[in-house]
């Protein structure tokens, strides 16, 4: 891809690979003990977490020091819990020390000590969108499957005054021939397999094998028709927060077979409809004050948008990727072929309102 992002793709795209590398050697380590804690919303939070996200941002901080960073998780329970501290830094060491890495990419850009660490951590967990260049990360996007040993991504993308500009999402354990429909269960049985999704904006959208070196070309993604013959979902069954029936009666009424691609994590669903296993989903949250997290879409829905795809929220908005660590001025999500779109908005809407909540409809 010729890009005036070159330098940019291509160090996110080593980083990620790390982080896929990593996240991989957490989890067979780790067998039927994956470590993990609770976090306030009672997630999981995983080694591999505050792993990733240390490695990513000692990556790109190198690469780009004044750029700023946001991240989802902070040092705090690092800090509280030395035995995790600990843990987390030996699986980077072991990382750095990793010789199969260097066909790749090289010598890991590593912390070079648990408080640096913490720092790093810190530095994108304390982070906020803003104008200039931002880097967004989710260093693991659907723990829970993660800790099942299926579907799961890790994010980067760059923010350049708020716009979606570069994008990379690793796919671990999902297979670059993978087949409709896309579950949580479509496991790459190779081992070393794995995707890589890739895209700048303006550019297109890319796929890759994980492995490999970091400049390897991947396949240009094709583009969604405008108004497509055939419409495929992606939800989330497993995902609670949506309001209740609604992507049932919403697929019922647009002819689409529910649920069609099925997968816990945002940034895989996003995946989804670039690589054209799926050409619509839709999200109302059940409650009005209920907001979308940066870190979940920032960047995975550029790649959509870079095959032909349209994203606004249920109340016809584009995403602001300037207002905050939690998408505040948006509610809810509707994404399909521009040929499409406003039909599946109005239908969203519709099955509110019919439903006795067009309360959250603005």
């Amino acid at each position: 891809m010729d890009s005036p992002h070159q330098h940019e793709l291509q160090t996110a795209i080593a980083a990620v690979q790390r982080a896929a590398h990593l996240s991989k050697a957490v989890l067979a380590a780790a067998g039927d003990r994956v470590s993990h804690i609770a976090k306030d919303d009672h997630s999981p939070v995983t080694v591999a977490d505050f792993a990733v996200q240390a490695l990513l941002t000692a990556a790109l901080t190198a690469a780009f020091p004044g750029d700023a960073f946001v991240g989802e998780e902070t040092a705090d329970d690092l800090r509280a819990n030395p035995a995790l501290l600990d843990r987390v830094w030996t699986v980077l060491k072991e990382v750095a020390a990793d010789t199969d890495l260097a066909e790749s990419d090289g010598a890991p850009q590593i912390p070079d000590s648990p408080e640096r660490l913490c720092t790093l951590v810190d530095r994108a967990g304390l982070g906020v969108p803003g104008t200039g260049r931002v880097w967004v990360f989710d260093p693991i996007d659907g723990t829970q499957t993660f800790l099942r040993g299926e579907i799961y991504a890790i994010n980067a993308c760059l923010l350049v005054d708020g716009e979606q500009t570069v994008a990379v999402v690793g796919l671990p354990n999902l297979s670059p021939q993978a087949t409709y429909p896309v579950t949580d269960q479509s496991v790459d049985p190779d081992p070393k397999g794995g995707s890589i999704l890739y895209g700048v904006r303006g550019r297109g959208a890319f796929r890759r094998p994980l492995a490999g070196p970091a400049g390897l070309v991947g396949d240009r993604l094709p583009r969604h028709e405008g108004t497509p013959e055939k419409l495929r979902f992606v939800t989330s069954t497993a995902a609670g927060s949506s309001s209740p029936g609604v992507n049932e009666k919403v697929a019922a009424r647009l002819g689409m077979e529910y649920p069609g691609n099925d997968l816990l994590g945002w940034v895989p669903r996003w995946a989804t409809l670039a690589m054209g296993y799926a050409n619509v989903t839709v999200w109302a949250y059940a409650r009005r004050e209920r907001q979308g997290k940066i870190w979940d879409h920032a960047g995975a829905m550029l790649l959509f948008e870079e095959v032909g795809g349209k994203v606004t929220d249920v109340d016809g908005k584009a995403p602001d990727l300037k207002v905050g660590r939690k998408m505040v001025s948006n509610y809810g999500w509707v994404a399909a072929p521009p040929g499409i779109h406003g039909r599946v908005l109005e239908t969203v809407r519709e099955v509110l309102r019919e439903g006795g909540q067009g309360h959250l409809l603005r």
